[in-house]
């Protein structure tokens, strides 16, 4: 081997060690490449991430506090251009108070020693307008070295309106809490009482601080009413009987005085659970006053007009009867084919009968009074027969009606009532005879006018006038007429009551009642009631021989009256309905808790136990699509069945006929069927939306 052979073995290893070297060395120039690449995107990336934000301005600073850049955010936020805006300091976005306190450089210095400001303050927009921001700074160092700071802004403007609205809105509630002349209480979901105004305190003799922690039933309720107030309240329907809208009960005050309370008592749900608000008035001198005055205009009607009625009543129980029996002997001598007109006449005489029976009702004020809009005049018209009955041979009834008279809003039956106790008392001033006219009119009062009349706002009104021939009656007599109890006439023969009530029933609908007499020369009665602009709704057409059928609903029946429960029953199995009966309200919640899918609750409402209404708020806590059909004969609860009905609920007066129950039914399941695709369609719409 010669000597270069043997010096080329030796360079070998070298020269391949070299080469390794090299090819390591490559290797890792492409690795940190890759990697300066991956940053390169990575960075790229998050800047864009950065400024494609909209909702929130996010930018850097230089240690300064000048602006090193800007993201679409903070144009949207600011209104100023990234050109606009760069290299100028970020203190031009504060008012020019925040500036005179140095608060610019009070966050950066904060910032920088805490590691994070937060706040939050108005802040000002290119346009000089103003919006409150929720404001983070964080300061970036490099290696150790501060380099500037992170600034992230936010425009809460809407949220802090939000917040102040609510603050004031609980502060305005505050204030009518405590100012009002209710009392008031708000309990938690056990009772305890965690609210008591300054009311409730005067009605009751507890202080807020002895209240508040104890149980409502306990420091208020007497003992003959908790059972009335706790016993129908199990879990699973407590909200529902507690918070059914109220009513009078029996309360006893710290000093064990007996108050008659009216309850009206709302949910309200919170983070915590549900509460309870309760406002409590005392009723008790008024619920007096009224038994008195309801019992007294009861007594003085019915000895008006009980000769009259008693008549009327025998004839129409003579063609029901009589009718009655012929029926039964024809069908005894299979004669049944021609026993139509017989049924047509009980029906006639017990319709008749009905309407006498809805009338008595009426006065006497048990009659649910439900204020509509009306036309005043077929109503004076429809009472004719009833006040020539009541009138006597010896007055001629007159009438002289307005053919373009307004509409009005009111209680047909109040004012049934108040022409009623008019026509008496002019026939009262009348001994010897005379002539009793009634006229309706329409009337502009104006200011001077509405004035001279007390508590009357001027505007359009109807006038209806009951005028009579009679004694008439001096300016002080005049003054005190309205006044209840006053009279008259001699002990035994009235109550002083009739002209009250009609004042009261004036006031009531928003009108006024006006008296003008002058001894010798008769009386004029001016009855005000406001026109009512809106359009009367036409009177429903005539029953059509055909009764609308169901289609296989679902409808409970709770009636504690054998015959008259049969009687729907019947009546909704002949129509199609799927018929479910209870004898009582405990059954009928039974049937609602059992999971069965009901479609209309038909309860009547003066049920023993837990009533009618009260089951009809349980009805709707567990199943609360359902529609409730209240049937009534005597209903002295519902005073008003614009509160005494709650959304969903409808009554209808005993006797009804079948096609009218029908008809009532079908009108409420239709009323379920459209708000089912009501919603339906609502849903396919939110769905469909972009």
């Amino acid at each position: 081997m010669s000597k270069d052979d043997v010096a080329a073995e030796q360079h070998q290893p070298a020269q391949k060690k070299c080469e390794r070297g090299s090819n390591d060395t490559i290797e890792q120039m492409r690795e940190a490449e890759a990697t300066s690449l991956d940053l390169h995107h990575g960075e790229r990336n998050f800047s864009l991430l950065v400024g494609s934000i909209v909702d929130y301005a996010i930018y850097m600073l230089d240690p300064h506090g000048n602006v090193t850049s800007w993201n679409r955010g903070a144009e949207r936020i600011k209104g100023y251009q990234a050109k606009e805006i760069l290299g100028q300091n970020f203190s031009r976005f504060y008012t020019e108070e925040d500036r005179a306190q140095n608060m610019p450089a009070r966050a950066l210095a904060t910032a920088l020693r805490e590691g994070r400001y937060e706040a939050e303050g108005w802040r000002v927009r290119k346009d000089g307008s103003r919006f409150w921001a929720s404001v983070v700074i964080d300061p970036i160092f490099d290696h150790g070295d501060h380099i500037g700071f992170a600034k992230i802004t936010r425009d809460v403007t809407e949220r802090r309106k939000n917040e102040t609205a609510l603050i004031e809105s609980e502060r305005q509630s505050r204030g009518v809490i405590d100012t009002a002349l209710d009392g008031f209480a708000q309990l938690d979901e056990g009772g305890c009482v965690l609210e008591w105004n300054p009311s409730a305190q005067k009605m009751f003799g507890w202080s807020r601080e002895e209240a508040v922690g104890r149980r409502l039933i306990d420091l208020v309720v007497a003992p003959a009413d908790r059972a009335r107030f706790a016993e129908h309240l199990p879990p699973s329907l407590r909200s529902a009987l507690s918070s059914s809208g109220g009513g009078q009960i029996e309360t006893v005050s710290r000093e064990g005085e007996k108050l008659i309370v009216e309850l009206s008592i709302g949910v309200l749900v919170t983070n915590d659970g549900q509460r309870f608000n309760v406002f409590m008035r005392d009723l008790t001198e008024r619920v007096l006053i009224e038994a008195q005055l309801r019992q007294a205009q009861k007594m003085e009607a019915v000895g008006q007009l009980t000769g009259g009625l008693a008549h009327d009543f025998n004839n129409l129980l003579q063609g029901i009867i009589g009718s009655l029996d012929l029926i039964q002997l024809r069908i005894d001598a299979g004669r049944g084919a021609d026993i139509g007109r017989f049924i047509e006449g009980a029906l006639t005489s017990a319709n008749r009968a009905a309407a006498l029976t809805h009338r008595l009702l009426a006065f006497s004020r048990q009659q649910p009074l439900d204020p509509k809009p009306i036309d005043a005049n077929p109503l004076v018209a429809s009472m004719e027969d009833l006040l020539r009955r009541t009138m006597g041979e010896q007055i001629q009834l007159e009438f002289e009606l307005a053919t373009d008279l307004w509409p009005t809003l009111c209680d047909s039956n109040q004012l049934e009532s108040a022409l009623l106790n008019l026509s008496i008392n002019a026939r009262d001033a009348m001994p010897a005879g005379g002539h009793l006219t009634i006229r309706s009119r329409n009337v502009d009062v104006d200011p001077t006018k509405a004035g001279a009349l007390r508590d009357m706002s001027g505007g359009q009104y109807i006038c209806i006038d009951v005028t009579d021939t009679g004694t008439g009656m001096p300016q002080e007599i005049i003054e005190r007429a309205f006044d209840p109890f006053f009279t008259t006439k001699p002990a035994g023969q009235g109550t002083g009551l009739g002209l009250s009530m009609v004042y009261g029933f004036a006031r009531q609908s928003n009108g006024h009642c006006e008296i003008r007499s002058k001894p010798g020369l008769g009386t004029t009665i001016r009855l005000y009631l406001p026109r009512h602009c809106a359009e009367i709704q036409a009177s429903p057409p005539e029953l059509a021989p055909h009764t609308p059928a169901g289609k296989g609903e679902v409808v409970l029946v709770v009636e504690d009256e054998p015959v008259v429960r049969n009687i729907v029953l019947e009546v909704l199995h002949q129509l199609g309905y799927q018929a479910l009966e209870a004898a009582s309200s405990e059954a009928g919640l039974e049937v609602l808790g059992s999971g069965q899918a009901i479609d209309l609750l038909v309860s009547d409402i003066g049920l023993p136990g837990l009533n009618g209404r009260l089951l009809a708020d349980a009805a709707k806590q567990l199943h609360p699509d359902i529609k409730v059909l209240l049937m009534t004969g005597y209903a002295s609860g519902a005073s008003l069945a614009g509160g005494f009905l709650a959304s969903g609920m409808e009554l209808i007066t005993k006797p009804f006929t079948v096609h009218a129950l029908a008809l009532r039914i079908r009108e409420m399941i239709a009323n379920i069927e459209n708000g089912s695709r009501s919603r339906s369609d609502q849903s396919a719409q939110r769905l469909a939306a972009p």
